[in-house]
């Protein structure tokens, strides 16, 4: 039983953080007016680097194989759809993406410089100094993204493109915008106005949709667990 509570919490989390970035997934951002024509200094990387691109609400990450090649973990729906490597290899769409993201299914890839940042600056390595911690050589850390290359499981929480670049860089996955956006739910759940919501709309739901009990333990559990933990 905590384990099946623990996956629907952290279902719902991910969900929420995929609507609060809505923004960043959407046809509409200027990156994608630019996209290839913008052109970037590839000769001032090293093979083994961190590249980071900003974007609307998140930063997508890669590292820098050599060659103009970057190895990054982009979700994908065409993968669970198809195996045609004509099609998959294509660059990843934003539809493709969002519903990759959905059904949890992506690939740790490569893609020029140009089509891994879209038309976005690139920061490099900026994670050394934010993370503060102690990076492995840059050799070490391209054979660690080339050993991952294929199909992986995704998740906005536990797994993505920033876990992925990590792990090769310093050894070890971390996420700090996914960690980021966890404290943010804590603090709207210490919030007592969200469980007085979280029980309305509970109330309203039993009223609406009747006292069955799929509807009746959700409505009474979940501002339960929003008062404890308030």
């Amino acid at each position: 039983m905590k384990n099946s509570m623990l996956e629907v919490v952290s279902l719902l989390l991910e969900k929420l953080l995929l609507i609060s970035n809505f923004k960043f997934f959407s046809s509409g951002h200027p990156g994608e007016d630019k996209g290839r024509n913008s052109f970037y200094e590839v000769s001032s990387f090293l093979r083994g680097d961190v590249l980071e691109v900003p974007r609307t609400h998140l930063t997508h990450y890669g590292i820098y194989l050599g060659d103009n090649r970057v190895a990054h973990l982009m979700p994908d729906i065409l993968l669970a759809l198809t195996d045609d490597k004509g099609r998959t290899q294509k660059v990843v769409s934003n539809k493709r993406l969002i519903l990759g993201v959905i059904v949890k299914v992506a690939s740790i890839r490569v893609d020029t410089v140009e089509d891994f940042a879209y038309g976005a600056n690139i920061l490099v390595n900026h994670l050394d100094e934010s993370l503060k911690k102690k990076a492995l050589l840059n050799e070490e850390v391209a054979r660690r993204a080339e050993k991952l290359l294929g199909i992986t499981s995704y998740s906005l929480l536990w797994n993505n493109c920033e876990h992925f670049v990590t792990y090769c860089r310093y050894g070890t996955p971390v996420s700090p915008q996914a960690d980021k956006f966890c404290e943010n739910v804590k603090i709207i759940i210490r919030d007592q106005r969200s469980v007085l919501a979280s029980a309305v709309l509970g109330l309203a739901s039993i009223v609406c949709m009747g006292l069955a009990s799929y509807t009746t333990l959700p409505a009474i559990f979940i501002p339960f667990c929003l008062w404890m933990a308030g």
